[in-house]
């Protein structure tokens, strides 16, 4: 079992941080930035090709975070580059270079990124990714082809706590528990009552550990921005006119409040930091300060 399932399943509050790969072929300036914190969390998600872009593969980059900065690795793997012979293929590949920790998503559209005329494959959605992977684990392909050897995923999968229709969202992640997810990670939250609500849909249906998105706001043009263009971030008119006129010291102090009101309530965060270590650092001293790392959650 890979670190980080063991340590959501005795309770411990957990956190995780998102960084893209190069967009080229070397790694020492992205392995430089994870390890001013690598040792302060549980596990580091690469990204696949974000926003439909080209760049490194997040398995090989996974997998020498894993050898050279020894940290714990996520890798993110989309639907939309591979039919379900190749999604098996780099699933079995992730597992012999020994990356056992999974996120399942479909992945942006081709059109938004730097080969919008590339065509998205698209063979399976989020489930079905899903679906492989928990076959892989029992053994044998998805077509029930038997392996030489299985493998030993942990399977995350992304959910959105400020999405517009709460009950859609949670009948969605329900199957994608019943595909056979172990955890989930969450778009970025602003307002801690985006999480009460969904934890109080989530009660008695989803049982999985879930890590709630935290992206720290560095201007009101930026929290702006976001709100308008990116799909699934719902900033609250509170937090945007908090944002107004003020810095990115005002973004911190709004993420010590949603740390210090949802902390004794998650499983833990997940840190997008948007390829800033500093910003990383900030977030970590801001979850020693409020102690969160030090207590056990037992039936969150």
């Amino acid at each position: 079992m890979a670190r980080l399932m063991h340590r959501l399943q005795q309770g411990a509050f957990c956190v995780t941080v998102e960084i893209d790969p190069p967009r080229g072929a070397g790694v020492a300036g992205t392995l430089e930035r994870v390890r001013r914190f690598g040792d302060r969390v549980d596990a580091v998600n690469v990204a696949d090709c974000p926003m439909a872009n080209v760049r490194m593969s997040p398995i090989t980059l996974a997998h020498l975070l894993q050898r050279d900065g020894q940290v714990e690795a996520i890798f993110h793997l989309t639907t939309r580059d591979r039919n379900i012979i190749g999604l098996q293929a780099e699933l079995l590949g992730a597992a012999g270079l020994g990356v056992r920790n999974i996120l399942a998503l479909r992945g942006d559209d081709p059109s938004r990124g730097d080969h919008p005329d590339a065509r998205g494959v698209f063979e399976v959605d989020t489930i079905g990714l899903i679906r492989l992977a928990a076959a892989l684990n029992r053994g044998q392909t998805v077509s029930g082809t038997p392996l030489e050897q299985g493998t030993d995923f942990a399977i995350g999968c992304a959910c959105n706590p400020a999405a517009a229709d709460l009950e859609a969202e949670v009948s969605r992640l329900e199957e994608k528990v019943e595909a056979g997810a172990h955890f989930a990670q969450t778009q970025p939250v602003y307002d801690p009552r985006q999480v009460e609500r969904f934890q109080a849909k989530l009660a008695g249906r989803v049982k999985i550990p879930i890590l709630y998105g935290i992206l720290p706001l560095k201007s009101y043009e930026f929290a702006d921005r976001l709100n308008r263009t990116v799909p699934g971030i719902v900033i609250p008119g509170w937090v945007l006119d908090r944002m107004r006129g003020r810095d990115e010291e005002e973004g911190l102090r709004l993420t010590a409040e949603l740390l210090r009101e949802i902390g004794p309530h998650v499983h833990g965060v997940h840190i997008f930091p948007m390829n800033s270590a500093r910003r990383v650092v900030a977030v970590l001293d801001l979850i020693d300060e409020l102690g969160l790392r030090h207590s056990v959650r037992v039936g969150v």
